[in-house]
């Protein structure tokens, strides 16, 4: 019974320096790197990105002021320009960051631009020799004030981290300007006589209206010390009319010019890069972006 007995304190003794040898070496404690990452599981990252931007209005729906009787409508229909006017954005970036995947808003303020023309001619029914021919060549400049809702995530982990995004956005104009230009020639007055007006800017704000759509894209997060170098790409597709419907007519300078505004949907390629910073966590002893 006392050899039993010796037998169990021995066997209690050595499991309790067991015990101690392994919290000693990390086997029951908590591991310092193990508390560290699972800080940085989740993390706030506040910043501020910039960039350009490019446009393609697509016609819901066209309208004209002048129709003509002689040949096709279509022959009138406005030509949009796709993606060929430069416009600029600055963003505000808040994003939490969870796991691998990020929630971010993203107000900015944007301009856009996008371009269109379209052609008018009338002739002499008996004699078409004689004939003038008109070039309409219009821009749309516009200021928005976005408000996108984005969901991020990190395909890959470590110093370069690329991501996929998806979203949805609302726009609110700000501002709008039209720049008119018309040229042609003129075959009736008994030669050819080409000719360009000046260009005519109008204010086209109350031709338009606040629209809302989604996006979709592409980025990468570049880790440098405690800041995270951003680069990201997207493409914004508008859901709305941005053409406000009820004042299609409402300028009496470009109605009087034979000029409507169609129907659009609005969508443009988004380009940025910025910086962030970690709101959550700043160390000098190891890098918090790398986990």
């Amino acid at each position: 019974m006392n050899r039993i007995l010796v037998l169990l304190l021995l066997l209690s003794a050595s499991i309790l320096v067991q015990g101690q040898s392994k919290r000693k070496s990390g086997g029951f404690a908590v591991n310092p790197n193990q508390q560290q990452n699972k800080f940085l599981e989740k993390q706030w990252w506040l910043g501020f990105k910039a960039g350009i931007n490019l446009s393609n209005a697509l016609p819901i729906k066209r309208y004209a002021v002048l129709t003509p009787t002689n040949y096709s409508q279509t022959a009138t229909d406005k030509a949009y320009d796709s993606f060929s006017k430069i416009g600029s954005q600055a963003t505000l970036e808040a994003t939490f960051y969870f796991k691998g995947f990020s929630i971010s808003v993203q107000p900015a303020y944007r301009h856009s631009r996008f371009t269109y023309s379209n052609q008018y001619q009338w002739y002499n029914t008996e004699n078409t020799s004689e004939r003038l021919i008109l070039q309409y060549d219009q821009e749309i400049k516009l200021d928005f004030a976005d408000f996108p809702l984005v969901v991020k995530y990190d395909i890959l982990k470590g110093k370069v981290r690329p991501y996929l995004q998806a979203g949805i956005f609302y726009s609110m104009l700000i501002n709008a300007n039209k720049s008119l230009q018309i040229s042609g020639t003129d075959y009736a007055s008994g030669g050819t006589n080409q000719f360009r007006n000046e260009p005519i800017i109008v204010g086209a704000k109350d031709l338009l209206n606040n629209y809302w759509g989604l996006m979709a894209g592409l980025g990468v997060n570049y880790n440098l010390g405690n800041v995270r170098i951003v680069f990201d790409a997207a493409y914004w597709k508008g859901m709305s009319n941005i053409t406000d419907v009820n004042n299609r007519y409402g300028n009496d300078f470009l109605s009087g010019v034979g000029d409507a505004q169609d129907d659009l949907d609005l969508n443009n390629l988004i380009f940025s890069a910025g910086v962030l910073f970690p709101m959550r966590f700043l160390s000098n002893t190891f890098n918090t972006l790398d986990r």
